[in-house]
Formats: structure tokens, C-alpha cells, sequence
């Protein structure tokens, strides 16, 4: 299997979405390029990213990184993985503020890396993103949400488009000037024209729903919305 790239050309993505769609164009225009992603570059392993999306769902990023320093320290590695969480019991994890489902959670995880049915980086290089989202979905406490969000702003696949993120379908709310919020499904034929660069548009449409929001949040921080 052919190796997929890690990113894409962002000045490639601006021309095409530019010429693509005119109501998303004017944002663009007003926004400006968005620059690629550092992060993109960057080795990572996929299961210590995942755990950690674990232990930050629904906490503040303040908080969550607390819990994470908590669970580094009783571990003695900065990198989580089957061997080093099994370092602890789950009285000693629990005791670090991780909740009772998400220490589930994080043993389904380590069971499934020690069984080798996470695949690594160097595995989902040469993996499509449907693979990807189908082989990390069963791992208990990843939704396909958190996939898509590593195959975005981790893996730089430049066609992803999370239709069920509530801030992608508030952007596209704004830019089709509708009543209502549209549907992860009419959402779906709506994004067609965004393609091969899905990836790009959503990066455009978070922002603009920030900034149409705004004037009624002013002092609101964006949503973190990848795996550090």
C-alpha cells in the first residue's frame, strides 16, 4: 500500500475552496490563509494521544492537565502506553481524578495496544482515514469524532470533514445565512463541493463560527479541539 503524506498544501486548499464555493470565499477572504499545521511534521504515537483525549474529554483544559500531570507522576513516564499504565492499579489512577470511566476507558485502550489492535504510526500511514476511524472506534471512550480530530490536526489528511461537530455545522449556518443549524446529514452533500479539501474548509468554518459568535462571548477561549 502507497504511504500517505502527513498535510497537504494549504495554498493549493485556499485556491480550490476559493474557487469552489463563493459564500465560503468571502469569509476566506476576510479571515486570510490559515497557515499548515505544525503539527503535522511531528511524530507522535497514537495510543498516548488517545489516552490523553481521554482523560480530556468534557474538562477544562486547566483541569484535565492537572490530571494528566497527576497520572504522569504515579506512572514515572510522560508517555502512556499498556506498560507504564500497567504500572499502577486503578485505586492509584482513580486517586489522581480520573474518573471511573475513564479508567475503563484507559485499560480498554492499553488491553487493545498489548493484543496489537492499535495500529501504530507508521501503520496508519498506509491506512485511508475510514480504516483508521473503523480500526479506533471500538476502543472504549473514542467516538469517531476524536479520531477524526486526530486525523485532521495529527495526521494532516486533508479531507475530513466532521459533521458532527456543532461548531463545523454553526459555520456553515453563518455562511449559508440559514434559520437553523443544518444536520450532520444535509451536511454531508453540502461538503461534496469542499472536496478534496474538506480538511481546509473546516478549519475556516470553526473560525467563522468564533467569530460570528463573538460579539456575544467576547471573552471566550476556542474550543480545543485535537489531542495536544
Amino acid at each position: 500500500m502507497p504511504r500517505r503524506p502527513r498535510g497537504f498544501d494549504t495554498d493549493a486548499a485556499h485556491a480550490h475552496l476559493m474557487a469552489r464555493d463563493k459564500r465560503l470565499a468571502k469569509w476566506m477572504a476576510r479571515i486570510g490563509p490559515i497557515a499548515p499545521d505544525p503539527r503535522w511534521r511531528k511524530a507522535f504515537d497514537p495510543v498516548d494521544a488517545l489516552a490523553r483525549a481521554i482523560l480530556y474529554q468534557q474538562l477544562s483544559g486547566k483541569a484535565a492537565a492537572t490530571i494528566v500531570g497527576r497520572v504522569e507522576t504515579a506512572i514515572a513516564s510522560d508517555r502512556f502506553h499498556c506498560d507504564t499504565l500497567d504500572r499502577c492499579d486503578d485505586a492509584t489512577i482513580r486517586a489522581c481524578g480520573v474518573s471511573g470511566n475513564k479508567l475503563l476507558a484507559l485499560r480498554d485502550l492499553a488491553a487493545r495496544e498489548a493484543r496489537g489492535e492499535v495500529p501504530s504510526l507508521r501503520q496508519m500511514a498506509t491506512m485511508d482515514e475510514a480504516a483508521i476511524i473503523d480500526a479506533l472506534v471500538h476502543i472504549r471512550g473514542i467516538g469517531r469524532w476524536t479520531v477524526e480530530m486526530m486525523l485532521m490536526f495529527r495526521l494532516g489528511r486533508p479531507d475530513v470533514l466532521p459533521v458532527d461537530d456543532l461548531g463545523i455545522r454553526k459555520g456553515v449556518q453563518v455562511i449559508d445565512k440559514l434559520d437553523e443549524t443544518p444536520t450532520p446529514k444535509a451536511l454531508l452533500p453540502r461538503g461534496e463541493k469542499w472536496g478534496p479539501y474538506r480538511t481546509y474548509a473546516s478549519l475556516y468554518l470553526w473560525r467563522i463560527a468564533d467569530a460570528a459568535n463573538a460579539p456575544k462571548a467576547k471573552d471566550a477561549k476556542p474550543v480545543k479541539r485535537s489531542q495536544g
